[in-house]
């Protein structure tokens, strides 16, 4: 299979999730900072220009990460990172989506609202006016997942999952982009955080 990744915290959560399945992937990088994404190739293989894709042998393609890492869990499903009972992945997926629309979301879209207006603003609909109360949302949702996490060794407990590893990709990009964790806020996140970092596949 080959994966079609670039620079960016959903690439990386596609990589990370290989990688704790110990899933080898051909890697192929696209150059979204040159448009490479947006030029008529790519388009031809992900008509939204966005990465990452999986390319699998009969040359059917799966974009969007949520359903990358829901096939190869299906494929490869040792070690469990989605869940290996009905209960286990409903609670997997609630928590996922509560990542996404609390931290991912605003994230996002207070970084193109704000440093990255210039690469995105002829790409998404961007709003440079929200572009603090985008990131003071995200802020806010990362203080409330500190409070759900407390204690535990993980999002979901004593299981690694892919909500941990979406999480810990969109940490370390908002570091990056100037939404860094505030630890001194959020201890029990930033507890979380060094010990995913230790993780090999954090090097992915």
């Amino acid at each position: 299979m080959k994966l079609y990744s670039s620079i960016g915290p959903n690439p990386r959560l596609v990589r990370m999730f290989a990688a704790e399945k110990g899933i080898q992937l051909e890697i192929v990088d696209v150059d979204i900072i040159g448009g490479e994404n947006r030029q008529a190739g790519f388009l031809a293989l992900n008509p939204s220009g966005t990465t990452p894709v999986l390319e699998l042998g009969t040359g059917q393609v799966i974009s969007e990460t949520t359903a990358i890492c829901e096939y190869l869990e299906e494929i490869f499903p040792c070690p469990p990172l989605i869940g290996t009972t009905v209960l286990q992945r409903a609670q997997t997926r609630m928590w996922l989506r509560r990542v996404d629309q609390a931290v991912v979301q605003p994230m996002t879209a207070g970084f193109r609202a704000a440093e990255g207006f210039e690469l995105f603003k002829n790409r998404v609909r961007c709003y440079p006016q929200a572009a603090d109360q985008l990131k003071l949302a995200a802020g806010e949702g990362l203080c409330w997942l500190d409070e759900q996490l407390g204690t535990q060794t993980f999002i979901c407990g004593e299981r690694l999952t892919v909500a941990d590893l979406l999480l810990f990709c969109f940490l370390e990009f908002g570091a990056q982009v100037g939404q860094g964790l505030n630890s001194g806020r959020c201890g029990n996140l930033a507890r979380w955080h060094a010990a995913m970092g230790s993780r090999v596949s954090a090097l992915s």
